[in-house]
């Protein structure tokens, strides 16, 4: 039988008490084990944190019991953390590898393994394969789990525990945080009652700065979200309570922290790839750091113009930090990002950090003095108008291979009305047409989700391009 466990573009991610059981989890744990044990990380340790999703602490724990029980040396997280945190952890504390139990943004029935490499991204992707291969080997019974409680980890001292909040200091290295403390300026700030809740008010107070937390409070079934996703259509509560405490901006994190989603000061919606275009000028523009920027193929053709102005590369990977932030660490990359909203940032971890991002967009208005529709205006004035929408079709199983030979065959002659000049099957499909524009069809990693995107100058051809991928793929 197919293994219940499948790792995705981030990790392994499952329904709690489905898929996502303690067997499972051990078995997740234990081929973790066996490739570091392979590999030669081992000696290292490994880091184990949790977010606030139903029973990740035992999830966490549990994971810890099983690296133990091959002799890994492991450091379990005290309180939840946000995913960056744990990814700066592993650099922390010298890790040969780490693991994240959230599920990010997927609904509350979920939750998920994330694996970090020893350098704190996302595992990539020959880990990912060593892992699996591990895994095989355990459901075959040719490896048995091996793991030891964790009141005897910590006897034997194969365990510790650790705070991965300090975390929030480095931050402080990365940005300098007085002028934005000192700024008049009042901001909205969504958690969304994930693992972000409190942290930002932690940052910045003590000076002239109002930040107004909605959903501060941890709560696993993350009510009023279908999902704690910062996108557009869970992000009511915060375009409204800018909008009514006549705010400057609103910021929202995603369950584990490690996304953004962006509001102006009209509550208006700035898309995932204008914010990461807009977060990328900046550090072009004002910061004067200059050097690769790093995206996925669903990125914003926007990072592209800004590269030409510059001067600098933009080279695409496919969806996932797990190619993104290796390639980041090839290139030395000043941003890397993805069209979900997770944004990675030079010299700190290789990996997505909603916290540092949200500081970073404080920063660019503090520095530039702009309102965020200001500095959108700006980047636009550079660029031209770039218009973006995707669109989410839940699909049975028992579609899943003819979808996906679609995605591989279909070539249609036009979408939206405009020439197709060119096809990119490096993730899924992406169809270049003509003026400038595109549409993606692939599959999501994590979900049974066929994710469709466009983008083009105007919202109308968008929405062509969408209309008409979504009858060539019959849905």
């Amino acid at each position: 039988m197919p293994s219940e466990i499948k790792f995705g573009t981030d990790g392994w991610r499952a329904i709690i008490a489905d898929q996502f059981t303690f067997a499972n989890v051990q078995k997740a744990a234990q081929g973790l084990a066996g490739e570091m044990l392979a590999s030669g990380t081992a000696t290292a340790g490994a880091m184990v944190a949790w977010d606030t999703r139903f029973a990740s602490e035992r999830f966490a724990v549990t994971t810890a019991e099983v690296l133990a029980g091959n002799g890994i040396r492991c450091v379990l997280a005290t309180r939840p953390a946000p995913t960056p945190a744990a990814s700066f952890s592993v650099i922390e504390h010298k890790a040969g590898a780490g693991v994240m139990i959230t599920a990010s943004h997927n609904a509350a029935s979920y939750n998920g393994f994330k694996v970090k490499s020893d350098q704190g991204g996302s595992a990539p992707p020959d880990m990912v394969a060593r892992i699996e291969a591990e895994i095989e080997r355990i459901e075959s019974g040719e490896v048995v789990v091996q793991h030891v409680s964790l009141d005897e980890a910590e006897r034997t001292g194969l365990l510790e525990r650790f705070d991965p909040i300090p975390y929030l200091e480095h931050l402080g290295h990365m940005v300098d945080l007085e002028p934005i403390r000192q700024a008049r300026l009042k901001i909205v700030v969504e958690s969304m009652h994930g693992s972000g809740g409190g942290l930002f008010p932690r940052l910045l107070s003590g000076g002239n700065l109002e930040l107004i937390e909605l959903h501060g409070e941890p709560n696993p079934a993350f009510p009023g979200f279908i999902q704690p996703e910062p996108i557009e259509a869970n992000l009511g509560a915060l375009q409204t309570a800018v909008r009514e405490n006549r705010a400057d901006a609103g910021i929202a994190f995603d369950g584990d922290a490690d996304r953004v989603g962006l509001v102006d000061e009209n509550g208006r919606y700035i898309s995932t790839l204008e914010g990461f275009s807009l977060l990328t000028h900046h550090l072009l523009e004002r910061r004067r750091q200059l050097g690769t920027v790093v995206s996925t193929i669903t990125m914003s053709s926007m990072v592209d113009r800004l590269g030409e102005v510059y001067g600098i590369d933009t080279p695409r990977t496919a969806v996932g930090f797990k190619y993104v932030g290796p390639k980041m660490l090839e290139t030395n990359a000043i941003i890397g990002g993805e069209e979900s909203g997770g944004y990675a940032f030079r010299g700190h971890v290789p990996e997505r950090d909603g916290l540092l991002s949200g500081l970073i967009f404080l920063e660019a208005m503090v520095s530039s003095r702009k309102r965020p529709s200001e500095l959108l205006t700006e980047l636009l004035t550079i660029t031209g108008p770039h218009n973006f929408r995707r669109v989410d079709v839940q699909f049975p199983e028992d579609q899943r291979s003819a979808l996906q030979n679609l995605i591989e065959t279909a070539e249609p002659g036009t979408l939206g009305g405009m020439d197709i000049e060119q096809l990119d099957r490096l993730d899924g499909v992406k169809y270049f047409l003509e003026g400038g524009g595109w549409g993606i069809v692939r599959m999501s990693g994590t979900e049974p989700l066929l994710r469709m995107y466009a983008e083009a100058q105007d919202v109308e051809t968008v929405n062509r391009v969408l209309e008409d991928l979504t009858v060539t793929f019959g849905l």
